[in-house]
């Protein structure tokens, strides 16, 4: 098994939710680390993945919402300052899509995901190392790990949807 890294800087962790059931706030953690080893990344199968992610790193573009979505009423990122994914298992939906399930663990509740992972090829970037690109995508119950917060609308509805869109783009290269 290799080892392999994240390029940072061609890689992302999105999410997205409904706001006032009419709009999406979409945001990025700015800071998380991975551990990925496999035999052969054109045949993910092979891996084993892992992610860590800082919520304190939480970035939707508003302070005033990142600072709540820090707090106790959402990740309550001092008690709890990591987020983490470890695959369990992956399989082979086409030649180049995959489902990867693994365990997600959010403010200490850990629930079984699968991610919808697309292989989007292999190149040789311009100082000639082999990069490998992945898109991966699921959506979780955000109740489902105890972010439970809301405010009911005086027009109906709520303020926080409870489905979020989580997706992960991710450009590797050999450690």
């Amino acid at each position: 098994m290799a080892k392999w890294n994240i390029d940072l800087g061609h890689s992302a962790i999105n999410f997205q939710v409904k706001h006032m059931m009419v709009s999406k706030v979409k945001g990025v953690f700015d800071k998380y680390t991975a551990d990925i080893e496999a035999a052969d990344l054109a045949d993910l199968t092979t891996a084993n993945i892992s992610f860590t992610i800082d919520p304190a790193s939480i970035n939707t573009r508003s302070e005033d919402r990142d600072n709540h979505l820090k707090a106790e009423d959402f990740f309550d990122a001092e008690q709890y300052p990591t987020i983490t994914f470890k695959s369990t298992n992956i399989t082979k939906k086409s030649s180049d899509e995959y489902s990867v399930t693994g365990d997600l663990t959010i403010k200490g509740v850990t629930k079984s995901v699968t991610f919808d992972t697309e292989f989007n090829g292999k190149g040789t970037n311009p100082w000639g190392q082999e990069v490998y690109g992945f898109e991966a995508e699921t959506t979780i119950n955000r109740e489902d790990f105890g972010l439970t917060w809301n405010a009911a609308l005086e027009t109906g509805g709520v303020l926080v949807g409870k489905d979020i869109k989580v997706s992960v783009e991710l450009e590797i290269n050999p450690a």
